[in-house]
């Protein structure tokens, strides 16, 4: 049975449009002839939504009761019974109620496509697991429901349904997307302009990799070969050199004038073994490149210019920045160079940049020498000079020069057995030592035209001809094996350099280290495999490239791990002296999924311990803290209702003003609860406003007795952009803490003063202080210094103060006051464009 074709409506943001344009879809199919019915589509008692679903077939829903409450949740038997063509199933990412057949929606999907049912699907980006915590730092809340990204990635196909933040916000204030009473809170938290703007911009990047996964794949089942230039992606080719931060910083620029720009910075092992890449200036020169928002790549290749050019076409590359060559003038006579092969074979679909240095035409120290491993070209002229050059230089002695000498027509065709040795290897030198030795017996050794030699001397001298020919033949291919090896070793260890560099940099990213895998070693995809044990399945725990294998057998190699671990590439088969390196990066892999586990578990871990503390101080201030003014509360009221008592009106009012007090003590404990809850988990988002200090400052001090604050807030103050209700909040905070260890008579002191684009609030008391070890510590949660008496609060004011004044990207610390006492020390950020506070007289008040 074929497997369904899944077809997903991706968008940055609730209501954007994207369940009715999977409903329009349903309808253009039914209209076609297409059984298409609807398995789960949700319309949010949105009117528009909701009359796309006329005329469309809904399957019933399951009723599912959970904790004494009805819910409805697709009922995958029932559209697997009923067997259409399409199913519509809305919200890929939701989490189904517990007693469903699957855990998530995407797992009920699964099914359908398993059973050859099409399904057309939705889910906003917020909802990818790979991007949750890059949605929290932007919109300050942590997305529950999530679908793993492989889910979305292996949709047939994708389609992004955009809309303006301004033209979203709009729908919003209509009505079209939630109810009236929710719009507000809406529009000033999740659904601000910079966060939806944000959003649509992880939308956008999101699908445009897709995109390009597709142009690759689709490239590659062509056999696509010629750069298509749908988007500027340039390549930096480095040597090492020191010039290659001129390079990068150069295709940055370029990558800059054209939108979408993509910098890819290379460094290719070459095989001559004598000039050897510094591995500091590479490490420096790949920071470079990542901070500039581009890629490093590191390749090994034979054939620098070859290895380059199929490297930028494989990344499908629209331009290649290359450094003018820094060798000598003398230097090009072993080649044109890398910079002017590259650009004479990268055809008219390959833009070449060569880039000027201060270190061109300086030197490169030894000249590049000829390695063992030799392609087509370089055996076929060795063979040539070792059998026809000898012909040549044959006609060449008989006719033109005839009267050499035996001993100087020696010497040149020594000269072709050595240059033999230096194309071919040592074959086509045995060849031109045995060819030479025959021709100068016949033609130039007494008698002339016959294999006999006359005199014993000449014998002598063909014979040690011969054994120096094959010597020089064989020192020349040791050396040349030799420089292959070293070549070798030393690509080896630049790999296992950068290897044990990631290892000490703590990079634990297992896609980036099976990416390095597959550009070392040239494979289409690599699978880091796993199982429990050997008789369970194979399972992915991560994977690269397309299509990679399920099982190690099924690959072209494989590198055990341990049992029941292997590394699985597939592309090509790689020799065995390969095998090594592959080694280190499968153990390497394995350490690296490890490591990423145990940080895992550390912060589940983190967390419980973290939770636990704060129930267990929880229940300790409700043991003891709210239960306080509960006690008097309940005693005052107790004692009002009381008919054995008859009390005066004095007597009456003290108590209803206990009960009041009590409340008011209760409410602010709680209150704090709330706060510390709201920033445990991450829900505060604040609405900043440029305002200015002394309307909010005075606002927060209503709730402290009167004559205990002294006020100084300068009018001239610039104003600050913050939240005025968080600020208000923390303020009063800070100040009911100073009052409550100030001694008596003894006001506290509130102050402010302007330092460049920062306004600093201090709060200053004459109490004991704290030492410097306590400092910090005050801030935590349920931290109460000192003597300070029971049913004071539960030790949450200075922390919910902390952590709403970070929200608005300020700070809040604790300094020693001169003359004893503590100062609380509240700095802000100062409005953009505020002008610079000028001489004026400081306003002061009394609270």
């Amino acid at each position: 049975m074929a497997r369904g074709k899944l077809r997903i409506y991706l968008g940055a943001a609730p209501g954007v449009g994207k369940t009715y344009a999977m409903l329009s879809e349903a309808h253009r199919r039914v209209e076609r002839g297409t059984d298409c019915v609807v398995g789960l589509v949700e319309h949010h008692d949105r009117p528009r939504t909701e009359v796309m679903l006329h005329g469309l077939e809904q399957v019933p829903r399951r009723e599912l009761v959970y904790r004494d409450a009805v819910f409805t949740e697709m009922d995958v038997d029932a559209v697997l019974a009923r067997r259409p063509a399409v199913a519509l199933v809305d919200e890929l990412a939701h989490t189904n109620v517990p007693g469903s057949r699957n855990t998530k929606r995407w797992q009920d999907v699964e099914e359908l496509l398993a059973a050859g049912v099409d399904v057309i699907s939705t889910v906003n980006i917020q909802h990818l697991e790979s991007l949750g915590d890059v949605v929290e730092s932007i919109t300050g809340v942590r997305q529950r429901e999530t679908v793993p990204d492989e889910v979305v990635r292996r949709a047939d196909q994708i389609e992004l349904v955009d809309m303006s933040p301004q033209a979203l916000r709009r729908r919003m204030a209509h009505g079209n997307v939630y109810k009236p009473d929710k719009v507000d809170a809406a529009l000033s938290n999740y659904f601000r302009p910079g966060n939806l703007t944000a959003l649509r911009e992880l939308a956008l990047l999101w699908v445009a990799d897709r995109v390009d996964e597709y142009l690759r794949q689709y490239r590659g089942e062509h056999d696509i070969r010629t750069t298509w230039q749908a988007r500027e992606r340039i390549v930096v080719g480095l040597t090492g050199g020191p010039e290659g931060r001129t390079l990068i910083r150069r295709a940055a620029r370029l990558a800059e004038k054209g939108a979408g720009g993509e910098v890819l910075a290379v460094y290719i092992s070459r095989s001559d073994g004598l000039t050897s890449a510094s591995p500091e200036e590479l490490a420096l020169q790949r920071t470079l490149v990542e901070d500039l928002g581009g890629t490093f790549h590191h390749v090994v290749g034979d054939d620098v210019p070859s290895a380059l050019l199929e490297f930028a076409r494989g990344v499908n590359a629209t331009q290649i920045v290359l450094g003018s060559s820094r060798r000598k003038a003398w230097q090009y006579v072993f080649g044109p160079g890398v910079g002017a092969t590259v650009a004479r074979e990268s055809g008219p679909d390959l833009d070449v940049h060569i880039v000027t240095h201060e270190e061109a035409a300086k030197g490169r120290g030894l000249p590049v020498a000829r390695g063992a491993r030799l392609g087509r070209s370089r055996s076929i002229a060795g063979w040539l000079v070792g059998v026809a050059g000898p012909v040549v230089l044959t006609l060449l002695l008989t006719n033109v020069s005839p009267n050499l000498g035996l001993a100087n027509d020696m010497l040149l065709f020594l000269s072709l057995t050595v240059a033999a040795a230096l194309l071919g290897g040592l074959l086509p030198a045995l060849a031109s030592a045995a060819f030479g030795s025959m021709l100068l017996n016949y033609f130039f050794a007494p008698p002339l035209y016959r294999f006999t030699i006359s005199d014993p001397k000449n014998i002598v001298a063909i014979a040690v001809f011969f054994g120096v020919a094959v010597a020089v033949a064989s020192v020349v291919d040791l050396a040349a094996r030799r420089t292959q090896q070293a070549a070798r070793l030393r690509a080896e260890s630049e790999i296992l350099s950068f290897l044990a560099g990631s290892v000490l940099r703590g990079e634990t990213a297992l896609g980036a280290l099976l990416e390095r895998v597959r550009e070392t070693f040239g494979m289409e995809s690599v699978a880091l495999l796993e199982r429990q044990s050997d008789v369970d399945p194979w399972t992915c725990a991560g994977s690269v490239g397309p299509r990679p294998v399920g099982r190690p057998e099924d690959a072209d190699v494989d590198m055990p791990v341990g049992e029941n671990m292997a590394l699985a590439l597939s592309g090509r088969f790689l020799p065995a002296e390969d095998r090594r390196v592959l080694g280190a990066f499968a153990a390497q892999a394995a350490v690296v999924l490890d490591r990423q586990r145990l940080v895992d578990r550390a912060e589940e871990g983190r967390k419980l311990a973290e939770g636990n503390r704060i129930r267990t101080a929880l229940l300790a201030a409700v043991s003891h803290d709210l239960r306080t003014p509960l006690a008097g509360i309940k005693a005052a009221v107790t004692s009002l209702r009381s008919d054995d008592v008859e009390w005066s009106e004095e007597d009456r009012a003290e108590l209803l003003e206990g009960i009041e007090s009590g409340a008011d003590r209760l409410a602010h404990l709680v209150g704090n609860l709330l706060d510390m809850s709201r920033l445990q988990t991450g829900t505060v988002t604040p609405l900043v406003r440029d305002i200015d200090l002394d309307e909010v400052v005075p606002m927060a001090l209503v709730g402290v007795p009167e004559g205990s604050v002294e006020l100084d807030i300068p009018e001239t103050l610039p104003m600050v952009g913050v939240d005025k209700g968080l600020l208000e909040r923390a303020v009063a905070n800070i100040v009911e803490n100073a009052v409550k260890y100030s001694p008596e008579a003894t006001p506290v002191m509130v102050s402010a003063s302007a330092h460049g684009g920062r306004v600093e609030v201090r709060v200053a008391d004459r109490g004991r202080g704290v030492p410097d070890e306590a400092k910090d510590r005050i801030f935590e949660p349920f931290q109460r210094y000192g003597d300070a008496p029971r049913g004071s609060g539960v030790g949450l004011g200075l922390a919910v103060a902390r952590g709403f004044v970070e929200a608005m990207g300020g700070t809040l610390s604790a300094e020693d006051t001169p003359g004893g006492g503590l100062t609380m020390v509240l700095t802000l950020q100062a409005a953009s464009g505020a002008a610079a506070p000028g001489p004026g007289v400081p306003a002061r008040a009394t609270g």
